[in-house]
Formats: C-alpha cells, sequence, structure tokens
C-alpha cells in the first residue's frame, strides 16, 4: 500500500474512534484537526517486517506552538489485509491512549494523585486486555494503580515536559511472558523490569493487557494543553475493556 493510501485508511479510522470518544476530528492535509488547538498527527513507522499493521500517532494539545506537548504512541493491529490491521492498530490506540488524552481535556477518565509521584498528577486511560482467557489478567490489572507501582523507575525518565505519556504492554502466558513500559515512545528498561517482576497472571493461553498513562505536571496556575480551563478532577473513574489487540 502506497504511503498516501495507508494516510487516508488511517484518518478514517482516527476520525471514527474520536467521534466514538464524543471528539470531532476532520481531515486538513497530512493532519486532523479537532476541537480548540488539538489536532492528530501521522507519520510513517519503521516496519522491521511487521506487515504493515503498525500506526504511530500524536495527538497535538497546542497546535501551532512549537514546545506545546504531542503525545506520540505506536500500536500494531491485527486482520488478513493491510487495511484490517491499520484498522485494529488504531482501534487499540483510541481506546487507550487517545482516552487517556480526552480523559485530560474533558475531566472524564481516570484521575489521581499518589505520594509516590509528587508533583505530578496522573491521567490513566482505560485498560485493554485481549487474547484468551482474559478474566484472570482484566481483573488483575483493573484492581490497581500502576502508576504508584513504577513510580521509581519511570520519575528519573520523566522530561521537563508539562505532560508525559507512559504506555505499559505486558502479557503472554506462563514461561513466555513480555512486559514494556515506554516513556515517551522510548523504552524504560528499569521500569520493564519493574513491571515484569509484579504477580500479573501467567495463564496457559496467551493474554495481554495494554495501557497508558499521562503524568501532568502539577502546576495550579498553568491551563490544562488545549483547554481554556483547566477541566475538573475526577477519581476512580476508570474504565475497563476487552478487546483484539
Amino acid at each position: 500500500m502506497r504511503p498516501e493510501e495507508r494516510l487516508a485508511v488511517i484518518q478514517r479510522a482516527a476520525v471514527r474512534e474520536l467521534a466514538r470518544l464524543g471528539q470531532e476530528f476532520t481531515a486538513d492535509g497530512p493532519l486532523l484537526r479537532g476541537p480548540g488547538t488539538t489536532a492528530v498527527a501521522f507519520r510513517e513507522h519503521d516496519e522491521h517486517g511487521t506487515g504493515g499493521g503498525h500506526v504511530d500517532l500524536g495527538y497535538v494539545l497546542r497546535l501551532g506552538q512549537g514546545d506545546a506537548p504531542v503525545i506520540w504512541d505506536c500500536a500494531a493491529g491485527v486482520g488478513g489485509t493491510e487495511v484490517e490491521r491499520l484498522d485494529s492498530a488504531v482501534r487499540m490506540w483510541a481506546g487507550t491512549t487517545a482516552s487517556a488524552v480526552v480523559g485530560l481535556l474533558t475531566g472524564g477518565g481516570d484521575h489521581y494523585d499518589a505520594p509516590e509521584l509528587p508533583g505530578w498528577h496522573v491521567v490513566q486511560g482505560p485498560a485493554a486486555v485481549f487474547g484468551v482467557d482474559t478474566d484472570p489478567l482484566f481483573d488483575w490489572v483493573a484492581e490497581r494503580d500502576l502508576g504508584p507501582v513504577l513510580a521509581a523507575a519511570v520519575l528519573p525518565e520523566l522530561a521537563e515536559r508539562q505532560v508525559n505519556g507512559v504506555k505499559l504492554f505486558f502479557g503472554g502466558k506462563a514461561g513466555d511472558d513480555v512486559a514494556e513500559v515506554r516513556i515517551n515512545g522510548t523504552v524504560c528498561e528499569s521500569a520493564s523490569t519493574t513491571l515484569r517482576a509484579l504477580d500479573w497472571p501467567r495463564g496457559e493461553r496467551l493474554c495481554w493487557a495494554r495501557l497508558f498513562l499521562l503524568l501532568v505536571a502539577e502546576h495550579p496556575a498553568t491551563e490544562t494543553p488545549g483547554q481554556a480551563e483547566p477541566p475538573p478532577r475526577r477519581s476512580r473513574l476508570g474504565r475497563w475493556w476487552r478487546g483484539r489487540r
């Protein structure tokens, strides 16, 4: 598939999925423009034999400001065709990463503060748990705030920016598991090691979890990026869903 065809497929899928989150976006060349100063940008993913199922999307919080946060994330999809794989990847990104960003901008989602993360407010998006026999891993993730658990490894890696994105991906099965934490798109080995050492259930069949956290610097006088006013804080309003990667 040519790059322009891939972009069209990804944009159509992103517009649809963002609409499900209550956000109206429209295509404007290589960008999608959304409410206020928000936008979604795209860049080509280095495939490395992945079969065209990876996408890189950046949620722009203040379009036109060069130093404003852009929350980049990549996602992989499954399906019988490249269109199906791209569609699946965008759906995964929207259900986890974009949901966290929308929660930041609107005050929805799961917000909390933790003593382990001084100076940072956490916005946790829904977790996607997918594979076979998802109930044990689903329940384990739903009962925990993983930001504080990973704080000691994550804090030294945070950039001096208002918003940092932290992606968690872990799962597999007994004897064949994987755990990866990316901070602003870069793998954090110490946080990944900490995540892998946790007691999440490893069953006999393949099952994974994916979730995205935003760590927002707590400056009371600073507006939330992309918003005219800071959103109200809420706590323990997390949503969880089972899906396919």
